[in-house]
């Protein structure tokens, strides 16, 4: 379970990464004088937000091993690059907000003045008098202008009794009623184009503000809308940045922190590690030194294999605690530091050297300085500062003490000449 959410969080950080990088090549790629000047400008950017999801694993990595100039460095080279990236993000995400709200704002304009052309017409409509169909009238003015009396009035223009003007206010009537109908039938097409555009209009369009979320937000914190839209821009530069800047680091913590709980649960009590002051180290006189030389010339018997001792029964009453592997830097210690005069001394910097020769004798990464002090300082060594430099006493090198005692020659013994 927890391997997938660590794979889902990996996933979503480098959704968010890939987003910020894009809008930082946009953002780099308009500051370009050319298509080429662009491109640069454009890779640079991308490359900047990159390195800004690495800069976390680089700074906390240098606080833990107290490399504080490191730190430093890795925090100005983060805040550069999350600075020129946060432009990008608020330039972007405003470029676009402006323009979905000015486009919005334009369309609800139009499906206002729609609605409003068609009221306007439908009022009209209402305006004009009952009439019968335009061709019903226009055929009964012709068959009124085939009558005797169009041409004795020559098309109703000289009325000479009650007859004729009679007639031309039939003929009258017919053209205003003619008139009418013709102004409906227009109003009417007027309405049916109106009606056909706001049918093409999307829904999101009927809204009656331009951006929804920044009103709703304005009546609710009582701010302007303007205000609340710079905000907005803000809250969704910062959760692009904030989120592809530290969303891979707190991903990949997820494994670590269940594989240091896992290595707390397995891992047993320290054993006890004596310090530098109880660790025996041989002396050999001359004649046990001569004896030892005869007894390694002489014939060998062959010797026994070991035999299996009894385990020995704890006499207190408390648990024995289990042993468990040494670090390296104990390992080094055991193998190459043995126990010397109060007077013989080391410095950080020998034993250090000495220890990085043992990771390479041993094929492993040495860790660094600091660590290495202060797991020796831990063991009880006896450490003081002289000058700029940290002396460990009590203590020598291995690989010197063997260097010593083979210039030495055992005394009775004669000298070359």
């Amino acid at each position: 379970m927890r391997h997938a959410l660590g794979v889902l969080g990996v996933l979503a950080a480098g959704v968010l990464l890939a987003v910020s990088a894009a809008m930082n090549y946009r953002f780099g790629f308009s500051l370009g004088k050319t298509a080429l000047d662009g491109q640069i400008y454009g890779a640079a950017s991308a490359a900047a937000d990159c390195f800004k999801a690495l800069v976390p694993f680089f700074f906390f990595a240098a606080v833990r091993n107290r490399m504080w100039s490191q730190a430093m460095a890795a925090a100005v080279v983060w805040f550069v690059v999350t600075a020129y990236s946060m432009t990008s993000a608020l330039g972007h995400a405003a470029l676009n907000r402006l323009d979905t709200t000015g486009q919005r704002a334009v369309e609800a304009a139009n499906y206002q003045d729609l609605r409003a052309d068609a009221k306007r017409a439908q009022e009209q409509l209402a305006w004009i008098p009952q009439h019968r169909p335009a061709a019903t009238v226009q055929s009964e003015i012709n068959g009124v202008k085939d009558q005797r009396l169009w041409t004795t009035t020559n098309g109703c223009t000289d009325l000479t009794g009650k007859i004729s003007r009679e007639f031309c206010q039939r003929f009258h009537k017919l053209s205003a009623e003619l008139a009418s109908a013709q102004q409906a039938a227009k109003l009417e097409v007027r309405i049916a184009e109106v009606n056909a555009k706001l049918a093409k209009t999307s829904g999101g369009t009927v809204m009656a503000e331009a951006d929804p979320q920044a009103s709703v937000l304005a009546r609710m914190s009582g701010m302007d809308v303007a205000t609340v839209q710079t905000m907005l821009t803000i809250f969704v530069a910062l959760l692009i940045e904030i989120g592809s800047g530290f969303g891979m680091y707190v991903a990949f913590a997820h494994w670590r922190l269940h594989e240091s709980a896992e290595r707390k649960v397995r891992e047993p009590v320290e054993a006890y590690q004596a310090p530098a002051s109880e660790v025996i180290v041989p002396t050999w006189s001359t004649a046990e030194a001569q004896s030892e030389d005869e007894a390694l010339a002489a014939p060998q018997p062959a010797i026994a294999p070991p035999v299996a001792q009894p385990r020995i029964a704890n006499d207190n009453r408390t648990p024995a605690k289990p042993m468990v592997p040494d670090s390296d830097v104990q390992r080094f210690y055991r193998e190459r530091v043995v126990a010397a005069s109060e007077n013989s001394s080391l410095t950080s910097t020998e034993l250090y050297e000495e220890y990085c020769a043992w990771c390479e004798e041993n094929d492993k990464v040495p860790f660094a300085h600091p660590r290495v002090t202060r797991e020796i300082g831990e063991l009880g060594v006896k450490k003081e500062r002289i000058g700029k430099r940290t002396r460990y006493f009590g203590i020598a090198l291995k690989s010197a003490t063997d260097k010593d005692d083979k210039t030495k020659l055992p005394t009775g013994l004669p000298k070359a000449a």
